[in-house]
């Protein structure tokens, strides 16, 4: 036999003070920052940008193949001798500033590990930035320290000591148009500075983003992501030229 029941109307918990509902957390919450949470997409994003950084990485992986081709096949071949009307073999051996470049791998080395120790606080900003969001939790400020702008002054630092390098070869006589030997060593080097130069601009954006263009966090945290792995490859992708020139030199 079937029995019926009163309708029971239920209404919505208040909760807090002046019988105000909580709300789920939106952006704009956490501290006032205006970075209390993220955006639904901000997975998506973040992907998309991981792709694009692949693929530039491939592109440029692709121009040092292709120099390190060039520099092989021009390294064992011979060259026709007006004077003497002979094949002779005019690859010059070049006198590296071996102190100099060591000590620019080395500052390579440590920025690497300062762009990660930065991209690991970023991420932990991340990951507490929905929980600042919700009403009446707080878990206080990140003392964090400055891993973005000491990367930046390393890759500076970098850039400097390749320029002093230049002005060693330089000294020692070896200039871009002295044979095709040096011709290598400059524009390896060269083109790959030129890489890193984008890598700082891209790091200067990242650390202020928020201060001078009001980037939000998540923003600013892709773009921390996506510079660190530009700048790992960037890293032992000097390596490698390194150790090439010395093999070719």
């Amino acid at each position: 036999m079937a029995t019926l029941s009163p309708t029971v109307t239920l209404k919505d918990l208040k909760t807090g003070h002046g019988g105000r509902g909580a709300e789920p957390p939106t952006r704009g919450g956490g501290g006032g920052d205006g970075n209390g949470g993220l955006s639904p997409n901000y997975g998506e994003r973040l992907r998309r940008v991981r792709l694009g950084i692949i693929i530039a990485l491939a592109s440029i992986t692709m121009i040092f193949v292709s120099l390190t081709s060039a520099l092989v096949v021009r390294r064992g071949l011979p060259t026709f001798d007006d004077k003497t009307s002979t094949y002779i073999r005019d690859w010059i051996t070049v006198q590296l500033p071996m102190t100099l470049l060591l000590i620019n791998t080395g500052i390579l080395l440590i920025s690497s590990l300062t762009m990660e120790l930065a991209r690991r606080q970023m991420a932990r900003r991340l990951a507490l930035a929905p929980v600042r969001g919700i009403p009446g939790v707080s878990i206080g400020e990140e003392q964090g320290f400055p891993w973005l702008g000491i990367t930046v002054i390393l890759g500076l630092a970098f850039l400097a000591g390749q320029w002093m390098a230049w002005r060693e070869l330089a000294d020692r006589g070896f200039y871009v148009a002295t044979s095709a030997s040096s011709s290598f060593v400059y524009l390896l080097t060269g083109v790959h500075a030129v890489h890193l130069i984008g890598g700082v601009v891209a790091l200067l954006y990242a650390a202020a983003g928020g201060a001078l263009f009001g980037k939000p966090l998540e923003a600013r945290g892709i773009a921390v992501d996506a510079t660190a792995w530009y700048w790992h490859f960037l890293t032992f992708l000097w390596i490698y030229v390194f150790v090439l020139l010395v093999i070719a030199r």
